[in-house]
């Protein structure tokens, strides 16, 4: 009898498929909180930054209930679909990571840029302070190759699990030597100790930490670089079939970007409008 119950529950399940995942009571938010302006710990050990300040108003706007919570970047992603979180924010858009997470509408844009000491001879890398598209490949491959024989040799520091760290082994290979830390800011005191050569992230973060106190011999180098493995659009990550949650907070950003929250809350963190475009 127990064996025909069974039977007839997998059954059902093979015509039916799963049941659709529930709306969480309380939506668990992960948030590095070591990645400033987009997020950041402060003295108190409360996360700011635009980040915060963004899902607070999507929250209110998708009527959820959030719960916000840091830690190390590398374990966002896979302790999202263990079920410890229900969304991670910042995450870059781009294919390899769309095998594993669902996205919503992106909440921003922006571009990946190096960050060099002013007195390196990578500080004038082809195209400083331009933006690049590197789908735009017949503009694109000429810079990059120029780039990395700039590169060759060289030591760049990319914080784990990045697009960019997928974009300079992709591009550069052997000829360049690829460290990966836990956090922007560690790999930032690697630069400025002339550990490594360069780093490569966000542009937003290395403007935003070229202003601060202490990073004056910091600079960035080459263009600003958008396409190609470049997550530049950045989102919330979802697990996959979380269908209600990603509508609730399509709507909500898409109501933030036509309302001008997602400029004002990004020219107040970064002094750039960070706003997508959307089709």
């Amino acid at each position: 009898m127990k064996k025909n119950l069974l039977l007839l529950a997998a059954l059902s399940m093979a015509f039916t498929g799963a049941a659709p995942a529930q709306m969480p009571k309380t939506v668990k938010v992960a948030i590095e909180g070591a990645f400033p302006p987009w997020n950041a710990l402060d003295s108190s050990g409360k996360l700011e930054g635009f980040d915060v300040d963004l899902i607070s108003w999507l929250c209110r706007r998708a009527a959820v209930e959030c719960q916000l919570s840091s830690g190390a970047w590398a374990t966002l992603v896979p302790g999202l679909n263990l079920g410890k979180y229900d969304v991670v924010m910042t995450l870059g858009i781009n294919e390899k990571r769309k095998k594993v997470v669902d996205f919503t509408l992106p909440y921003a844009s922006g571009v990946a840029s190096f960050l060099v000491l002013k007195n390196s001879d990578l500080a004038g890398l082809p195209m400083t302070g331009q933006r690049l598209n590197l789908n735009d490949k017949a503009r694109a491959d000429g810079v990059m190759a120029a780039i990395g024989q700039k590169l060759k040799g060289k030591t760049v520091g990319v914080v784990q699990s990045t697009s960019q760290e997928q974009l300079m082994n992709s591009y550069f290979g052997d000829s360049v030597k690829v460290r990966t830390y836990r956090s922007s800011a560690e790999r930032d005191l690697d630069i400025k100790a002339g550990r490594i050569d360069a780093g490569f992230d966000s542009g937003v973060y290395a403007r935003f930490i070229m202003s601060k106190a202490g990073n004056q011999d910091l600079t960035n180098a080459g263009p600003d670089l958008k396409g190609s493995v470049l997550a530049t659009d950045v989102a919330m990550g979802m697990r996959k079939g979380e269908a209600d949650l990603k509508a609730r907070f399509d709507g909500a950003i898409k109501a933030a970007a036509a309302e001008g929250v997602i400029r004002q809350l990004s020219e107040k963190w970064s002094k750039l409008d960070l706003t997508p475009d959307y089709p």
